[in-house]
């Protein structure tokens, strides 16, 4: 436990904490996430070193206020791990008294202790409230941007052939994002390919295409983001691509149903990737058409993504395919 503050105590969150959180959250957000709040306790029980729950309580043990991280390892292109944090909430009377900001501490200490190099989060721009607390606890606005989609408005299948794929000659174009070549900008040669839920005998083959690309063997994290989309394909929106009976392409995404109070549930696409072998021939479109099908199936109305500053063919890729930037900031804080 640590103990700063006068009859503030941090300790884990847990399950028997449900009906407290839920209780200071819709008082903050004035609606109940009671579901996504119950999903996000339930995962951290299942995979406890993946997250960072933390309560605080007063001297009496009620919980005056809570936050909520993930462990990240390779989203987005990502070297260094991080926490992200999705979830902060203080009881109203406890705001002025430190509680937030001794959570936040907690979290950057356990940052420390396992050799987590930054944390990180996102606001939209207009959220007056928050903007100011993120700056005053160590939060810097990072350079990464934020650019989102709204499924109906994305490249659809039906749009153009039925599988997704742009023709020769069709606007827009198809980007190797995964190799340092200057032709970012070539036509997509048309092709068939066949996109389909990731399975775990895919592991392999997308293994070897994201070593292609990244040059680092990141077995662990592919292993853990496909071990997600087998348990929960509710939550977490998994493709490859195939051509030639062989993996092409991989995509994968989850859904985050209230992350940073979000009042809609929203797709993050945080890892894809594209056979350098088979650039150019549409494959990315493909993948990200049929995100976009499923992602509608499931009522999820938008779907964004982070990219980084260097990342410009990615993210030329991206907004042929519907994205923009987004109303939300991205923040780190360096641990």
């Amino acid at each position: 436990m640590t103990r700063a503050e006068p009859n503030v105590t941090i300790r884990a969150l847990t399950a028997s904490d449900l009906d407290a959180v839920v209780a200071i959250d819709s008082a903050i957000e004035g609606r109940t996430r009671r579901t996504y709040i119950q999903r996000r306790l339930a995962a951290a029980l299942k995979e406890p070193g993946m997250h960072v729950q933390l309560a605080a309580v007063d001297g009496t043990s009620a919980l005056v206020g809570y936050i909520l991280a993930r462990r990240t390892e390779g989203e987005f292109g990502r070297h260094q791990a991080g926490l992200r944090l999705e979830i902060i909430g203080v009881r109203a009377e406890s705001r002025q008294h430190g509680a937030g900001t001794l959570l936040m501490e907690s979290l950057a200490r356990y940052a420390q202790r396992h050799g987590v190099g930054e944390l990180r989060t996102t606001a939209t721009w207009n959220q007056h409230g928050m903007l100011p607390w993120l700056g005053a606890v160590g939060f810097t606005l990072a350079s990464d941007q934020i650019v989102d989609c709204a499924v109906g408005d994305g490249y659809r299948a039906e749009r153009n052939d039925a599988l997704g794929l742009r023709n020769a000659d069709s606007p827009g174009h198809e980007v190797d994002y995964g190799a340092p070549e200057d032709n970012d900008f070539e036509r997509v040669e048309s092709v068939h390919c066949d996109v389909r839920a990731m399975r775990p005998e895919d592991l392999p083959q997308i293994l070897r295409i994201d070593r292609e690309i990244t040059g680092r063997n990141r077995e662990a994290y592919i292993a853990a983001k496909l071990g997600e989309a087998m348990d929960d394909s509710a939550i977490r929106v998994s493709l490859t691509a195939r051509l030639e009976d062989a993996i092409v392409g991989f995509l994968m995404a989850r859904a985050d149903l209230g992350d940073f109070g979000r009042t809609e549930p929203v797709a993050v696409l945080d890892t894809i990737g594209v056979d350098p072998a088979y650039a150019h021939r549409g494959v990315g479109h493909a993948m990200v058409s049929q995100l976009f099908t499923n992602l509608g199936a499931l009522r999820i109305d938008r779907v964004e993504t982070v990219v980084a500053p260097a990342e410009l063919p990615l993210l030329g890729f991206l907004y042929g395919t519907g994205f923009k930037p987004s109303q939300r900031l991205s923040f780190v804080r360096a641990v």
